[in-house]
């Protein structure tokens, strides 16, 4: 099943594909099979979160609605306004240099997947506008597979992480290279002395916060549809490819991924409880460069747009770019 949120008729709407071209609100479809109005989710959350009766109604509402064009309201993907399908996750966790591609560039690193976290404020949705200003400097895209949770995960076994995932989106991961530099730190860092617990000694340390790098209003451009897990047996292997202004500058296949799903929910989740809605971004695909160059040599800041990630089975996110001053 392939959902959405998007605004329509002046109202804020949780839809579902019911072809390739329109998506039907869930509220009108549900109303129509007998669910009170109590009992209909308003938000994508409520939706991930209610009961396996309600789901049974609603796939069952959602079959007869792709067989017959019935009563329900048919709104254009092309004529609808497009958010982000989880649009207020209580965490967006991504990925840093998740790809067999990064091997050799890797000097050092941890044994173990790393990440960072993105806030919702950062979201935007399929079509709407990445932003840029003069101090972001250059910026570029990172396509990524993205991971919707499901049900609340803590401590959870690697070999029982799919029974938390809902769905899996497509991500953008804005980044931009020229403001990690700025808010790059290499100092001394405190340390106690190995011999004396009174003593400390000064170890030379590099370290960076994304704070404004990864996190800036626009920079998490995801969609435009949340497709839920059985409609993708097998998330390590689907193809990627990064677009900007038409030209590929990135071919790959989530089967690169160094650390795979189960691992990375398995790790997580030991530190941080992952919610429904949650979102786990799975690392930039970068694997193939067909033109010689690389997602990182597309300045936005400096080309413009569009730029497009498309993910088999998951269909294409595309967005614009403004260069604000």
């Amino acid at each position: 099943m392939k959902l959405a949120s998007f605004h329509a008729n002046s109202q804020n709407r949780i839809g579902l594909a019911v072809d390739d071209g329109t998506v039907v609100d869930i509220d009108e479809i549900l109303t129509a099979a007998g669910v009170g109005p109590r009992s209909i989710p308003h938000s994508m959350i409520e939706l991930i979160e209610a009961s396996p009766e309600l789901w049974r109604t609603l796939r069952e509402a959602a079959e007869r609605a792709s067989m017959n064009h019935g009563s329900l309201t048919r709104y254009p993907v092309e004529d609808v306004e497009w958010h982000a399908p989880v649009r207020n996750p209580s965490k967006i966790c991504c990925l840093a240099l998740n790809n067999s591609a990064n091997a050799e560039r890797i000097m050092s690193g941890p044994k173990h997947p790393a990440m960072f976290v993105k806030p919702a404020s950062a979201l935007i949705g399929h079509r709407g506008q990445i932003v840029c200003m003069p101090e972001y400097g250059r910026t570029h895209p990172e396509p990524e597979l993205a991971v919707v949770i499901g049900k609340r995960a803590k401590h959870v076994e690697a070999a029982h992480a799919y029974e938390h995932v809902f769905g899996y989106t497509i991500h953008n991961d804005i980044t931009s290279p020229t403001m990690r530099s700025e808010d790059t730190f290499h100092y001394r860092a405190i340390h106690p002395a190995s011999h004396d617990s009174t003593a400390t000694k000064y170890v030379d340390t590099w370290v960076t916060y994304p704070g404004r790098y990864k996190c800036a209003d626009t920079f998490s451009c995801m969609g435009p549809w949340l497709v839920t897990s059985d409609e993708v047996p097998q998330p390590h292997n689907l193809g990627v490819v990064c677009s900007h202004q038409g030209r590929e500058i990135t071919a790959d296949n989530t089967s690169n991924l160094s650390y795979k799903i189960p691992e990375v929910i398995a790790f997580i989740s030991r530190f941080m409880t992952l919610l429904p809605g949650d979102i786990i971004s799975m690392g930039t695909a970068l694997h193939k460069a067909p033109t010689g160059g690389a997602v990182q040599n597309v300045d936005l800041n400096k080309l413009g747009g569009p730029v497009s990630v498309s993910i088999e089975r998951l269909g294409t996110l595309t967005n614009g770019v403004v260069n604000n001053q």
